[in-house]
């Protein structure tokens, strides 16, 4: 499955450009997870290489398909200089290796939890999960294969992410959209939730 990881770091290449740093991740029982760091214009670019080696299975499935199943990365985007966002590099890669460590399958509207801070003074401990298809566009991979999904990861605060289990991924985006919030702050507040 490497040739997977080289046709997606081929793609982060083309949408992205050169990376400026990589670190590698090895968590016991998996396959390893490097998190690609990209600069541009002010702004941080993290992307995971590694959870796409693999399909995503289903939990409940007996045996998991080597080869059907769908296939993610992770990408996260900051501005530069305003927090000390390069220690997120393991909670990133903590996330996308949640597929094979927990068996989850990572998609759209999915929140994922990291425990802690994602990075050092971090107001948020989670992230929403967004729609692939805007910055890095979807990569094909040969039938019977699914295409790898680049995933955009919108950072949350507690107080969001709780409101979100109540009133869902929808409301949630439909509520920083009014508040014209910028995600890509590493230091926002929360957005109003009580109107």
């Amino acid at each position: 499955m490497s040739d997977v990881l080289e046709l997606v770091e081929a793609r982060l290449r083309t949408a992205l450009g050169e990376p400026d740093a990589r670190a590698a991740v090895t968590f016991l029982g998996t396959d390893r997870i490097e998190v690609l760091r990209f600069i541009d214009d002010g702004g941080i670019r993290y992307v995971t290489l590694g959870m796409s080696a693999q399909p995503m299975a289903d939990p409940t499935a007996v045996l998991a398909d080597p080869l059907r199943g769908p296939r993610a990365e992770l990408l996260l985007t900051v501005r530069g200089g305003r927090a000390d966002t390069d220690k997120v590099l393991r909670p990133l890669a903590v996330l996308a290796a949640s597929p094979q460590v927990e068996g989850v399958v990572v998609a759209p509207g999915a929140s994922l939890d990291v425990g802690g801070p994602l990075w050092p003074g971090a107001p948020f401990t989670s992230v929403l999960v967004a729609s692939s298809g805007g910055l890095v566009e979807d990569l094909e991979l040969d039938e019977p294969m699914e295409p790898v999904r680049f995933l955009p990861l919108l950072p949350m605060t507690p107080n969001e992410a709780a409101w979100k289990r109540v009133h869902g991924a929808e409301a949630l985006e439909a509520r920083w959209l009014q508040h014209g919030t910028d995600l890509r702050d590493p230091l926002r507040k929360s957005v109003p939730l009580d109107d």
